[in-house]
């Protein structure tokens, strides 16, 4: 059984990348064959050479919205940072639910103004979260459109940097359609139009679903055993057209090869026992974790996570723990860039 200080290791701090390769496929790509153990480098445009013509590639086409906002108190003009989670539209119009900092200045009742004179109240207190209801006029996508043009991306943290115009297209996939992400499919961000073009022209599928990613799978696991550790719920979406297509081809032979951990907790979410997926949509909570037995995903493409997280045990889960533990040694004695902004690795 795992515990929390196994999933600890050390990394220099310039190996984190705060912003992305250019161009997207020009990063590295570790790839690791979990029969063998034997690991070869790569740039992330050499990915097609390993996959089949049969194979379905799957990806996360959930898109991220600009649902970070600085405001002041309206009675103190003390500043305020909201992170927009989720629309409550059960609790009123233009109502959601937030994270804030600092949280205790926001109590029931407190009015939050931004730099257009848009203005907020929290409605609710939620445990450490905020209920905020906006006086916004006019239907939800009028205040998507105000969001778009006040708000600014939310970019992890650790990159110590302010988002700039440049993070709108660098923190979105190329594929990213349906809105409602708070934070980015990190594997998917690696992919170009032309890349994923030669992937098709090969013969692989290439087939969405939608995982609208929340602070949840980022969140650092804080249980001793790892295993009491519980994920947030979140939206996703399997279609009928993607479970056809990824059901045809595992059905010839083909792999499923899922781009990211958060494709693979959707997948995994589907999968009957037999492997085959099951369309439909709903909240994905499924932590995975050792021992995990995969139904679906066949090869993973992912980037490299932060300690103690729930994305580091999925990654554990699929190739093994020490083998994990020794592609994040020879990644960091490589110096391989980590993290949202870097390099990949392909696990077969």
């Amino acid at each position: 059984m795992l515990r929390l200080a196994d999933l600890d290791f050390d990394y220099p701090d310039d190996l984190v990348a705060r912003h992305p390769a250019e161009p997207r496929d020009a990063a590295r790509l570790m790839v690791i064959d979990r029969a063998t153990g034997r690991i070869e480098h790569r740039l992330f445009r050499d990915l097609p050479s390993y996959l089949r013509p049969d194979d379905a590639l799957v990806v996360n086409d959930t898109r991220v919205m600009p649902v970070r906002l600085f405001g002041t108190k309206a009675d103190t003009d003390a500043k305020i940072e909201l992170l927009l989670l989720r629309a409550r539209p059960e609790e009123g119009p233009h109502t959601w639910e937030c994270l804030a900092l600092p949280a205790k200045k926001l109590r029931l009742g407190t009015a939050v103004r931004f730099e257009d004179g848009t203005t907020a109240e929290v409605v609710d207190v939620p445990g450490r979260a905020r209920t905020l209801r906006f006086a916004f006029d006019g239907p939800p996508e009028a205040f998507l459109a105000w969001l778009d043009a006040v708000g600014h991306l939310p970019l992890p943290p650790y990159l110590r940097r302010p988002d700039g115009e440049g993070d709108r297209v660098d923190y979105q996939t190329v594929y990213a359609a349906e809105r409602g992400a708070v934070a980015a499919p990190t594997a998917g961000l690696h992919f170009t139009d032309a890349l994923l073009d030669r992937i098709r022209a090969a013969g692989t599928a290439v087939a969405p679903v939608t995982l609208h990613v929340g602070l949840g799978t980022f969140r650092h696991v804080e249980a001793d055993d790892v295993t009491e550790h519980r994920m947030d719920a979140e939206a996703f979406t399997v279609s009928d057209a993607t479970a056809a297509i990824v059901n045809a081809r595992k059905a010839q032979g083909g792999r499923l090869v899922a781009v990211g951990t958060t494709s693979t907790r959707t997948l995994e979410t589907v999968a009957r026992p037999d492997g085959t997926l099951a369309p439909g949509s709903g909240w994905a909570d499924l932590f995975i974790h050792p021992p995990y037995p995969f139904k679906a995903v066949d090869a993973l493409v992912t980037n490299f996570h932060l300690p103690r997280t729930s994305l580091l045990l999925l990654v554990a889960a699929f190739m093994g723990y020490e083998q994990m533990r020794e592609a994040y040694r020879v990644a960091i004695e490589e110096r391989y860039r980590l993290f949202s902004y870097g390099d990949a690795m392909l696990i077969l």
